[in-house]
């Protein structure tokens, strides 16, 4: 991680730290609790996971049950991961940008990455909550660029407008909907799949082709309505 980008990303982690997201990560998810510096912290753990302990060790320590990955066809991480030894030198990464629903249960990192031989790419992470509050990673993916992503100057973030009165999933009986952390695991990862936070302001879905190339769309609310913020095509060479 280069300096400025890792001032950028402890500034954040500061305001993780000392936000009342983190200080109650048990809380259930509700109207406003979005927490971006919480991706931007997940991601900076996940990287110094990756450089201490190894780089798939950190894959699996932080994927969620169902977790995606693409190799290049759609795979469940478990099983794609498991003993699966590490590269002698990680891949190193950091975000740009990051997407969360009004309810914080679900959020999308993007940014790039560097592989120890040079090669430069870009990295979509989409992360869900689980029943402890911490984030997990649920779909991983990401293509080899020709031209390193432009760097910005400061990490953007977007929250979804939250649902107005009577809307948010569960409010007739008075409680959020907890069907979304109930659900069974997946037992295969199709080549078609998708996603939801809790209280349906952000959702993603990704397609994968014959050949493997494939594409991933996220949707965020704003304005009253779900508005396509992310649209990403992977050719099938990249793919491989």
């Amino acid at each position: 991680m280069k300096p400025a980008a890792l001032g950028l990303a402890l500034l954040a982690l500061a305001g993780v730290l000392a936000s009342p997201a983190l200080a109650e990560p048990r809380r259930r998810p509700g109207p406003g609790t979005a927490n971006p510096s919480a991706l931007v912290a997940a991601e900076i753990a996940f990287n110094r996971l990756a450089r201490d302990k190894g780089q798939w060790t950190a894959f699996r320590k932080t994927s969620d049950e169902s977790a995606i990955m693409f190799v290049p066809e759609p795979i469940l991480a478990k099983s794609w991961l498991g003993g699966r030894s590490d590269p002698a030198q990680p891949l190193q990464w950091e975000p740009y940008e990051v997407w969360m629903s009004c309810d914080g249960s679900l959020g999308v990192t993007r940014g790039a990455y560097e592989a120890p031989g040079g090669t430069t790419g870009y990295f979509t992470t989409i992360w869900q909550q689980d029943k402890k509050g911490e984030y997990r990673w649920v779909l991983d993916q990401g293509a080899p660029l020709a031209k390193p992503l432009d760097k910005p100057f400061m990490l953007s973030a977007s929250v979804a407008d939250c649902p107005g009165r009577g809307q948010w999933p569960g409010a007739s009986r008075g409680k959020p909907e907890e069907e979304g952390r109930d659900r069974a695991p997946l037992k295969a990862a199709g080549m078609d799949g998708s996603g939801t936070s809790e209280d349906g302001t952000l959702t993603w879905a990704y397609h994968v082709e014959p050949d493997f190339a494939r594409t991933l769309t996220v949707s965020l609310r704003k304005d009253g309505e779900m508005k396509p913020v992310l649209s990403l095509k992977v050719s099938a060479e990249d793919a491989r």
